[in-house]
């Protein structure tokens, strides 16, 4: 332990920012006082476990490695007996730390606290971004959540000193950016409650998304289950210049691969043209992976991660990966499972949407067809920002971009919002006057938090049912998502493309050839955006926004008053029954794209994601209903009337009717939150059974004790109708691989039998049997 602190202090010399940067070597100390011994306390990052785990495994798979497989092979429980199989077989891994963020970590931190652990086993934070609505600017509109908020902000700061959390403010910036300026680093393996935790990609790490679930899970010192990844390689050539920024390679291979492409699989970029992208760059475009289904995306570390972590203030991390750097690369030869080549001397601006993030367009189109398409031409909002481009560099190339237009004269056409990514962002831009740059253009510079890319928005501007556009910077356009209104045509781009659009206020504005027009008369044409990849001077990291927990936090108390709207203590779910599940009601079949936004709403439902009660008046309240293609409309089939989902959910459960929800391709895509799941389970769901599911919802049904099923032929969905009832067969020899059935009994008297398919696998199979996972957590420790 001795050689440890010294590490820490030469560490915290090498650092040189004081305090601020003190939380870095702090989570590692607390990671040695939990006695992990996977990890070797003399090192800071303990690459040498990790070259040996991956020498075990190339040995025993006897071929080159991607370098996906190196660092989530690296992290396996046992190297020596894991049965690896991509695609197929479930690896059990042990990820080096846990980020959650405020509107996921109140039901992680419920079920922790459920699970009667005194602390966790893994360094983690907590991160306080979702809750703070965008208004009028950023201090007014943080001091104004800090009020609204302060009772969950008191439980996540009070649950976070208990139980060895550390706790990241409101005001202290979005959880991605957080981690990739503190957390992330080459080779590490980092699970976060939200899906855009691969983010951290950028540096070379593989960062996923998982539910509260997952996350109590590795807090738990447990084992963590996740199917063996396949690897996508996206080989890149060429270099970005002018206009393309690092945002249109991910809208490329959004538009190649749609948003479920990259389901079950993890992307790998590679190649040459890879040293032409900024550390911050490659984040971008690992963030945005989310879009097409990812487990996560990553990158070879380069030189590009070594000069950022150097800037941030982690040289020796740097210096340890260039020791290690075969490691943190692909071996040469090989193979992955399917190959994308990218042209980046040929890859044009993108501009994807509206509604959906897969949906691509060159810049020099996007004006003729959404004139085809009716879509509303002028823009009325352009917002950059976001964890996806909210860097130093993009608000570098927007400024550069805003600057051009002040100097002819003209100011944005479109209202303009600017959210910086973390407080030390905000800092430095202010510093290096991007922030008045971009204020002159007329910016409104927002919190440091998500805003309006998770629909925490009060836009006053447009009323709802208008019909109108905005452009972003962010990741996700789903209907409704940024500003709660239907008729909102969102479309997602680079930072520099927003500013530019908003400047001339239209969306057939191509910057690349287009000219403006001064308020003299005079024409001109916008040169391409520049910006530096990092601060000249070091980053200033303004305010101290960092709580790190005390050493013995066991003799706190953490607080949840009975009479709270925002937090409820959990009761555990009801074990099966041991036989089959019969006579279930259909709920609602739901038609068309089904994402957790449309299972469980953002936005104003956010103040209540502690308690699950509340909040599943929202459950499926987005959804389309097959039968009258109404939202939020389905029949009560003991009643005879129609009435909102969750209100006939309620009844049913009142009386003792359990129910499935039937849904189409890709179920559940976009956010991890677990709420999706636990809300169908809270109101006495027990399948939803689907054409095809996303990854983390997926498993989010399965930790809550639900049965995620699909059917073996998607066109079996055509069969079910609103009034029929469903029994599933076959739990009673409910194993892996082996089928389960449904028999649909149709209200005409005619039956049908459907097979069904699932993932499960023996581990799964006993949190079903129990309830949920955390039940069999708590059955495994008596």
């Amino acid at each position: 332990m001795a050689t440890y602190c010294l590490t820490v202090a030469r560490l915290q010399l090498a650092l040189g920012h004081g305090a601020r940067r003190l939380h870095v070597s702090a989570a590692y100390r607390a990671k040695a006082q939990v006695s992990m011994s996977r990890f070797e306390p003399t090192s800071f990052i303990n690459y040498e476990k990790l070259q040996s785990n991956v020498d075990i495994v190339r040995k025993r798979l006897n071929r080159p490695l991607t370098l996906s497989e190196k660092i989530v092979y690296g992290h396996l429980d046992d190297p020596h007996n894991q049965e690896i199989d991509r695609g197929r077989t479930y690896l059990r891994l042990h990820p080096d730390r846990v980020a959650m963020q405020d509107a996921t970590a109140q039901m992680a931190m419920l079920q922790f606290i459920s699970s009667g652990l005194p602390r966790v086993a893994v360094p983690s934070t907590i991160h306080c971004d979702h809750l703070i609505e965008a208004q009028t600017g950023g201090p007014k509109d943080l001091a104004r959540a800090k009020e609204i908020n302060e009772e969950v902000y008191n439980f996540l700061s009070s649950a976070g000193a208990k139980y060895g959390v550390g706790f990241w403010k409101p005001g202290s910036g979005i959880i991605h950016q957080i981690i990739l300026e503190n957390y992330a680093y080459p080779g590490v393996m980092l699970i976060g409650t939200d899906s855009h935790t691969p983010n951290g990609g950028g540096l070379g790490a593989i960062c996923i998304g998982v539910g509260g679930a997952d996350a109590v899970d590795v807090m738990a010192g447990i084992p963590w289950e996740l199917k063996c990844p396949k690897v996508i390689g996206v080989k890149l050539t060429g270099t970005l210049s002018g206009w393309t920024s690092p945002k249109d390679v991910i809208l490329k291979v959004a538009g190649i691969l749609t948003v479920k492409g990259g389901t079950g699989a993890i992307v790998e970029y590679h190649g040459p043209g890879v040293d032409s992208i900024s550390c911050t760059g490659m984040a971008t475009i690992c963030n945005m992976g989310a879009e097409i289904g990812a487990t996560t995306s990553v990158f070879p570390y380069n030189h590009r991660m070594r000069t950022y972590l150097e800037k941030t203030g982690r040289g020796q991390i740097s210096a340890l990966a260039d020791k290690y750097s075969d490691l943190l690369v692909p071996d040469e030869g090989c193979e992955y499972d399917q190959i994308i080549e990218l042209n980046l001397d040929e890859l044009k601006p993108h501009i994807n949407g509206p509604f959906t993030p897969d949906l691509a367009h060159p810049v020099s189109d996007v004006g003729a067809v959404a004139e085809k398409n009716g879509w509303p031409l002028e823009v009325k909002v352009g917002l950059i920002g976001s964890c996806t481009n909210s860097s130093y560099e993009d608000m570098g190339r927007a400024a550069s971009v805003a600057k051009q237009a002040l100097d002819k004269g003209l100011k944005c056409k479109a209202q303009f919002t600017v959210t910086p990514g973390s407080e030390q962002i905000r800092a430095t831009i202010e510093r290096d006057g991007y922030s008045k740059i971009l204020g002159a253009v007329g910016g409104v510079v927002l919190a440091n938090a998500c805003g309006p890319c998770i629909g925490q928005w009060d836009r006053r501007d447009v009323k709802k049912g208008d019909k109108n556009t905005i452009v972003t910077s962010f990741n996700r356009n789903f209907t409704a998502r940024n500003d709660a209104n239907p008729a909102t045509h969102a479309f997602v781009t680079s930072p520099e493309i927003v500013t530019a659009l908003a400047i001339a206020g239209t969306l057939s504005f191509n910057p690349e050839t287009d000219y403006l027009t001064a308020p003299n008369g005079e024409k001109f044409k916008l040169e391409p955006p520049t910006g530096d990849e990092l601060p000249a001077k070091d980053f200033d990291p303004g305010q101290d926004t960092y709580q790190h927990p005390p050493a013995d936090g066991q003799v706190l108390k953490v607080n949840v008053s009975p009479e709270s709207n925002r937090l409820q203590l959990l009761e555990p779910f009801d074990k099966w029954s041991g036989g089959d599940l019969e006579d279930l009601n259909v709920l609602i079949k739901v038609k068309g794209k089904c994402t957790t936004d449309h299972i469980s709403a953002a936005g104003p439902w956010l103040k209540f994601r502690g308690h699950l009660d509340n909040i599943s008046n929202n459950m499926l309240i987005g959804a389309v209903n097959s039968e009258n293609d109404a939202i939020n409309k389905i029949k009560n089939h003991l009643t005879g009337e129609y009435g909102g989902v969750p209100d006939v959910a309620r009844h049913y459960k009142a009386n003792g009717v359990h129910w499935v929800v039937v849904g189409d391709d890709n179920y559940g895509e976009g956010s991890s939150r677990e709420h999706a799941a636990l809300e169908p389970r809270h109101l006495g769901g027990r399948a939803i059974i689907v054409k095809s599911f996303a990854r983390i919802h997926e498993t989010n049904l399965k930790k809550q004790g639900l049965l995620p099923l699909t059917f073996s032929n998607p066109s079996d969905y055509d069969k079910i109708r609103p009034d029929d009832k469903l029994t599933i067969k076959g739990l009673k020899t409910f194993a892996p691989g082996k089928p389960l059935s449904a028999v649909v009994k149709h209200s005409d008297g005619s039956e049908e039998t459907l097979e069904l398919l699932h993932s499960f696998n023996e581990t799964q199979i006993e949190w079903f049997k129990a309830g949920s996972a955390l039940n069999r957590m708590k059955e495994l420790q008596h």
